[in-house]
């Protein structure tokens, strides 16, 4: 062992966390191995030695590595190896990324990776909160430029009482799953969901994160002050002062503000774009200033838009502070489909398209999550690039479609009705057909609209805004935005999503470019989108569907659910599944059954669909004497003939019992395939299922 190797611990949350500095991986350029409980990760940061040429942004990679062999698992398929990363992997990346990126220096260009590798994993320690405070370790103790620490703390509530950091198995019955992150004195990252929570009560459970957090950060203070190392010097990639200077005296601030003074995306681009090219004219001889030009626009239109709203209280559109854009909604624009409702909030269009599937569709989870193991509402979020006048050819969804999804679906989930209620798989689909900002809460505006068009009996319906922020130089100088443009979030320092029912929250994400948030930001943020949530779902979306449809529509599949007791299930299926499969042949349904003897019979035909639940009823029932069945002759014998009632269920009607007078040959009254009616006489000495044709009531 290393004579470096330092081991520091701390109680967190009743659980003991553990970082070992210097004990591995002393090549990256930080790394801390880390214990909570018996949760273990490898969390390492390393950077480039120089700046990457060619660009005008920071390039921070977050890997999120889950081993299988954490959770004793060995991958399923051919490969048996880790492939590419889950959703859950990616989403974990993204809330590692959010609050880390604005404590890096705007200037540095060097290459940046953190991974976190879980290699094992205690279901009462959430590998998440480790490999943020992990990346956070290993990045304040490297030689990275890093104005950190923060720290992120979880907070689950049951019955009304919040908890510090769940475990995996109170997560599953928590009406709230808040992620927070902190720098010593402000918030700077928030996600959640949650099942309609006040927002006094989220308000208090996001400063109890915050109040864990310190604890946190000055554990964070006592490592590096022993281990850490001192920050490398490195190339600045700042544009230069006399470049502005030359700028404004070609491009006076005037002229900047009235080519960014434009409520049409299409129309400020182009305006941007004559200024770009007079400026790439000007400076052709100096190619210095050409290299970092574009840079230099972009920071000068910042500088303008941001001056034009803290001081003039003008918003690039002309638009009030508190003002939401021009809004639409309608419902059944795609026929055929499930279900189809399309949201417009200025230049931000959404169509969202519901589909809906028996409960055997739902989506197979292979994670380290013991307790999520399928998923049965989905939300998939797409973003092709001619919803912002671009073209590139579309390679799937990147980070930034699966953290909208996710986003979206974590919103609607607590209003979905239980699979008992409604036993349906479901899938929603919002195509960005339009981008200028908050596409993620439009999507969950238009998918609530499509779930209730599909005849999806949800609880309430939700809805979605976003808001901004634009910072002075104290904490006191700032200004809220409701409903922020795609402008005001490149330029401003905030995008503040908040989802929910007119009784409260279901989903929180806040990205901020700054390094945090104090409290009064934090409440006027959130009271600000519960007005403006309120404004959408009364005047837009329920003036546009108020309830949802009371039955799906015709081309959806139809579901009936009955209960069976479940030491029957083997009768239904059959020996190699002879008998399910004979129904299925049959009637052209779709038969799912759960280990509690739920069985759902899918199908379109309503005729078809009685008769496979009259087999599944027939076939589950103990035969009792008097019982009357219709069934089909399948064998005759000289003693008599075989008549199945139900797929893969028969019984044996004695010559004696096939006709009221005295016969020689069961042939001259029965032939094969002929259908009867037959009463159940109870079971013969040999336990088989005995039947009469000839006591069947007149009546039946």
């Amino acid at each position: 062992m290393s004579k470096e190797y330092k081991c520091f611990s701390m109680e967190l949350a009743g659980r003991t966390l553990t970082v070992d500095i210097n004990r591995v991986a002393k090549q990256a350029n930080g790394a801390a191995f880390i214990h909570y409980g018996d949760t273990t990760l490898l969390c390492t940061a390393t950077a480039s030695e120089k700046p990457r040429e060619g660009i005008d942004f920071f390039p921070l990679s977050v890997e999120y590595e889950e081993k299988l062999y954490a959770v004793g698992k060995i991958p399923g398929g051919f490969n048996k190896r880790e492939g590419k990363a889950s959703e859950h992997a990616i989403l974990t990346s993204r809330v590692i990324d959010r609050p880390m990126r604005p404590l890096f220096p705007k200037d540095y260009r060097n290459d940046v990776t953190l991974n976190n590798m879980v290699m094992s994993v205690d279901p009462e320690c959430n590998p998440e909160v480790v490999a943020m405070l992990g990346s956070s370790i290993a990045t304040c103790v490297s030689d990275i430029p890093f104005d950190g620490p923060c720290a992120a703390t979880q907070i689950g509530m049951i019955n009304g009482e919040f908890i510090v950091n769940p475990t995996l198995a109170q997560k599953t019955i928590s009406d709230l799953q808040l992620t927070v992150a902190s720098t010593r004195d402000k918030v700077i990252m928030i996600e959640a969901g949650a099942n309609e929570i006040p927002e006094a009560k989220m308000i208090d459970a996001i400063f109890k994160a915050h109040e864990v957090n310190q604890e946190i950060i000055a554990f964070i203070d006592t490592i590096v002050a022993e281990c850490g190392k001192e920050k490398h010097a490195y190339e600045s990639c700042a544009v230069p002062e006399e470049l502005f200077t030359a700028i404004k005296e070609i491009v006076p601030p005037a002229e900047m503000e009235e080519a960014v003074f434009s409520d049409d995306k299409q129309t400020r681009e182009e305006n941007i774009r004559v200024i770009t090219e007079k400026l790439e004219e000007a400076f052709a001889e100096n190619e210095e200033w050409l290299a970092v030009l574009s840079e230099a626009v972009y920071q000068y239109q910042k500088k303008t838009v941001r001056k034009m709203i803290l001081k003039d209280h003008k918003r690039p559109d002309g638009r009030a502070i508190t003002q939401i854009r021009p809004l639409a909604a309608e419902t059944d624009l795609v026929p055929r489909v499930h279900g189809s409702a399309m949201f417009t909030r200025g230049q931000t269009q959404i169509c969202t398209i519901t589909t809906l599937a028996p409960l055997s569709e739902a989506q197979r989870l292979d994670g380290l999550d013991e307790f999520e193991t399928s998923k049965r509402y989905m939300h998939h979020y797409n973003f092709p690039s001619y919803s912002v006048g671009e073209t590139k050819p579309s390679r799937g969804p990147g980070r930034r479609e699966i953290g909208h999804g996710a986003l979206a679906e974590r919103a609607l989930v607590p209003v979905l009705p239980a699979p008992e209620e409604f036993p349906y798989a479901i899938r929603t689909v919002s195509e960005t057909f339009e981008s200028n900002g908050s596409t993620s809460q439009a999507s969950i505006c238009a998918s609530t609209m499509s779930l209730m068009s599909a005849g999806v009996p949800i609880k309430k319906p939700v809805a979605g805004i976003s808001c901004g922020l634009v910072t002075g130089e104290t904490d006191d100088d700032y200004i809220v935005l409701t409903d922020i443009q795609g402008l005001e979030d490149f330029f401003g320092d905030m995008d503040f999503k908040v989802a929910g029912t007119h009784d409260g929250i279901t989903a929180i994400q806040m990205d901020i470019k700054i390094h945090g948030l104090t409290r009064p930001i934090i409440e006027e943020a959130i009271a600000k989108t519960k007005e403006a949530r309120e404004y959408i779902l009364t005047e837009v979306m329920e003036k546009c569907i108020a309830e949802p449809r009371k039955e799906v529509s015709k081309y959806a599949p139809k579901i009936v659910q009955i209960q069976i007791d479940p030491d029957k299930i083997g009768d239904v299926v059959g020996q190699r599944g002879k008998t399910i499969n004979a129904i299925i042949d049959e009637t052209g349904v779709k038969i799912d059954i759960d280990e509690t003897g739920a069985v759902s019979v899918c199908g379109t035909e309503k005729e078809m669909m009685d008769k496979a639940l009259n087999y599944i009823k027939i076939i589950t029932t103990d035969f009792k004497e008097g019982q009357i069945f219709t069934g089909k002759v399948v064998s005759i014998k000289d003693f008599g003939a075989f008549v199945e009632f139900a797929p893969g269920k028969e019984g044996m009607v004695h010559i004696s019992k096939i006709a009221k007078e005295r016969i020689n040959r069961v042939e001259d009254v029965l032939t094969l395939g002929d259908e009867v009616k037959v009463i159940c006489l109870g079971k013969d000495k040999m336990g088989r299922i005995s039947f009469s044709i000839k006591d069947v009531p007149e009546e039946a």
